[in-house]
């Protein structure tokens, strides 16, 4: 796993052993945990591969960048970041995808001091009482994007919606999320296992229950799955998701199946704004493919990140903390800011899914929520 870590660092993007050795006036090591193998490896590689390009592109030769793989393994992420906090030595935490990860690693990171930075998982639980002054979520809370699609339903004519999510902190805040919007009746409401991949009785119980649509959130593999099989059983119940789930990293696999699902997301790759024009070109010239959500949210938490260590020193914590808190940094969401919780208050957008120049995409055909936040901020005392 070191190995792995020093390669990342130095030979795809000059960040490592070197530069670490190097003489810095104001060093800032920052430790990235993500999934990278498995069958969530997409999710984690798109994050990192979204990171490292923020700080390639800042030039600061400050900053060190230390990513081991998770394994999505919240036994092995909780090692990692011990690792990191007290061998490394690093300042800031980031990275991990999977909500019972961060539930395993955060509380104890940000006990220590440190400041973590979400890249994606957003539980919760971390969103209202247990919020805390060093933690900052650069993604969005977890229900955000299935609250979206849950408004969507009701202007989109839904009356008996079908909703299925994996059984883990994030699979239950979409559900709550979808419900808390949606006005219409439930044909059904099923918790899958973490990691399925065969849906046949799921998609029986949707074939038998006389629902109108059906909302799912099966993240990485899991929707690929679903979405294959779905297609291949004949049920022509329209299907709606979160951004994640009918994304860059998913599409290719999932096929054509795909064309035509609505879906939310609070960025995408033609919202109009010059940061992010500037950015799906550098995505796509460094890495010879167009970036995903997860990419996405990685690109801006960096850069919100180096726009706090260019303002404060990382051993001032107030003020390193007070410049995260201003997020003074061009997001390629257009307009950011952070409500009382460290949570993005942001615009969610629908979008549908396209083939564009042969490649599948999606294009933004809607606004669901303008300048949107978390229902748990009200709980946190921040």
């Amino acid at each position: 796993m070191k190995k792995l870590t020093l390669s990342l660092s130095t030979a795809c993007f000059g960040l490592g052993l070197a530069l670490s050795q190097a003489a810095q006036a104001e060093p800032l090591k920052i430790g990235m945990i993500t999934t990278l193998s498995g069958g969530g490896a997409g999710l984690g590689i798109d994050s990192r591969d979204g990171f490292l390009l923020a700080i390639k592109q800042s030039g600061n030769k400050d900053v060190t960048v230390i990513v081991e793989d998770d394994a999505q393994k919240p036994e092995l992420a909780v090692q990692i970041a011990d690792k990191m906090v007290q061998s490394d030595k690093v300042d800031i935490l980031t990275g991990i995808v999977w909500s019972n990860l961060a539930m395993a690693v955060v509380p104890s990171v940000v006990a220590q001091d440190k400041i973590y930075v979400s890249t994606n998982a957003g539980p919760s639980a971390l969103a209202g009482a247990k919020c805390n002054a060093n933690y900052f979520n650069a993604a969005y809370q977890n229900d955000n994007l299935h609250e979206a699609v849950g408004n969507y339903a009701n202007t989109a004519g839904y009356k008996k919606s079908f909703i299925l999510a994996p059984n883990y902190p994030a699979g239950t805040d979409a559900l709550t999320g979808y419900k808390r919007f949606y006005k219409g009746e439930l044909a059904g409401e099923v918790y899958t296992k973490v990691g399925q991949t065969d849906y046949a009785a799921e998609i029986a119980q949707i074939r038998a229950s006389g629902a109108d649509s059906v909302y799912f959130f099966l993240p990485g593999g899991m929707g690929v799955a679903f979405m294959k099989q779905y297609s291949q059983s004949g049920v022509t119940i329209p299907v709606t998701g979160p951004g994640f789930s009918f994304d860059q990293d998913v599409l290719g696999a999932i096929g054509d199946a795909a064309l035509g699902v609505k879906n939310s997301s609070h960025w995408s790759k033609d919202l109009d704004n010059e940061a992010n024009k500037a950015y799906v070109e550098a995505f796509k010239k460094e890495y010879g493919r167009l970036p995903s959500l997860y990419a996405t949210q990685g690109y801006d938490a960096a850069n919100l990140i180096l726009s706090a260590a260019a303002k404060a020193s990382i051993n001032d914590k107030d003020t390193f903390r007070a410049a995260m808190k201003a997020a003074d940094f061009q997001s390629v969401r257009g307009k950011f800011k952070f409500g009382n919780n460290n949570h993005p208050i942001q615009d969610i957008y629908m979008r549908e899914v396209i083939k564009e120049d042969g490649v599948l995409t999606n294009k933004i055909v809607a606004t669901s929520f303008t300048d949107h936040q978390d229902t748990y901020a009200k709980d946190c005392k921040l």
